[in-house]
């Protein structure tokens, strides 16, 4: 039996829309900039925003499949889809750690010339442009897949700092090195980041069971319901986060108080632990050896003979 629906989660298409526009944008002129002054902070900077347009393209995209229904092929709508986007996006942000990592070391070996007052207006320029896109991209709520986005914008905006830093450096002591140098501590703080969201992400994807929520927990209270035996079969896992589906198998002694057992259960995981996408299956009771291979913990509730484990 059943007791979930599905919700889609609020658009955020007109966010990154307005955000990819302003990006492309800059990318372009910290790109030139780069060029004249052979900043190698601004010509990552751009490359990075030009990653970041892409992976605000992908945030939409995800977004936009997000919203739509649950349907006969996808019963649970298409709210992995944000999920999908994010990984992919931290997957890209590792590439580009790797890339800006090797050209830095590449630098720091062969140190070049830089315009350094250029270099350092359009770094206080790019901050200002990426401060108003992080402005835009964190209203809302945040979900893995804003939270990816927004990862590569805070690089962005790290980055920029780091070429104003550096740029006057430079400008007052002609000391180059310092300029590869807040590159690879940059690349350092968001690879951190990164491999956190990435985790996060696999962990949906992998149907882990959610952070805030202990599975021997929610069996031990679901076996507290009145008249249930045992709880085996136990799954909770997140469709999207903020979404926690659960499923459980009841041994009961009665079939025919399964709807105010139902009703109890659903009403307890719902209640307690948040959770909305409830299925729960009647089972009668039967000898313990009689149990099957899948089942992965036993509760057993005040109907039964005491704690055991299968």
């Amino acid at each position: 039996m059943n007791a979930h629906r599905h919700h889609p989660p609020p658009a955020r298409g007109a966010a990154f829309t307005t955000a990819l526009v302003i990006t492309l944008a800059y990318a372009a002129v910290e790109f030139a900039g780069g060029v004249w002054t052979g900043s190698l902070a601004l010509l990552s900077d751009a490359g990075h925003m030009l990653s970041d347009a892409l992976a605000l393209g992908l945030a939409a995209i995800a977004a936009w499949l997000a919203r739509r229904p649950a349907g006969h092929r996808h019963s649970y709508g298409w709210a992995r889809a944000e999920v999908i986007g994010a990984t992919l996006n931290s997957l890209l942000m590792l590439v580009i750690i790797v890339a800006l990592v090797v050209e830095a070391v590449a630098r720091l070996l062969d140190p070049r010339p830089v315009a350094a007052l250029g270099m350092t207006v359009i770094a206080l320029v790019g901050m200002a442009v990426n401060a108003l896109v992080l402005w835009i991209m964190s209203r809302g709520e945040l979900t893995l897949n804003a939270r990816a986005a927004l990862l590569h914008v805070i690089g962005d905006l790290v980055s920029s700092f780091a070429a104003l830093v550096a740029g006057t450096v430079i400008y007052f002591t002609g000391w180059l090195p310092i300029d590869p140098i807040l590159s690879l501590v940059i690349a350092g703080l968001i690879l951190v980041s990164t491999i956190r969201l990435l985790r996060d992400t696999l962990h949906v994807l992998m149907e882990g069971v959610p952070p805030a929520l202990e599975l021997q927990i929610i069996g031990k209270a679901l076996a507290g319901v009145a008249g249930v035996v045992s709880v085996h079969d136990l799954h909770v896992w997140s469709i999207t986060p903020g979404q926690v589906a659960l499923s459980a198998h009841l041994e009961i002694h009665e079939l025919q108080r399964w709807p105010a057992i139902l009703a109890a259960a659903t009403a307890l995981v719902h209640d307690r632990y948040g959770i909305g996408h409830v299925t729960l299956q009647p089972e009668a009771h039967r000898p313990r050896g009689a149990r099957g291979t899948s089942v992965i913990r036993l509760w057993r509730g005040r109907s039964g003979r005491g704690p055991g484990t299968s």
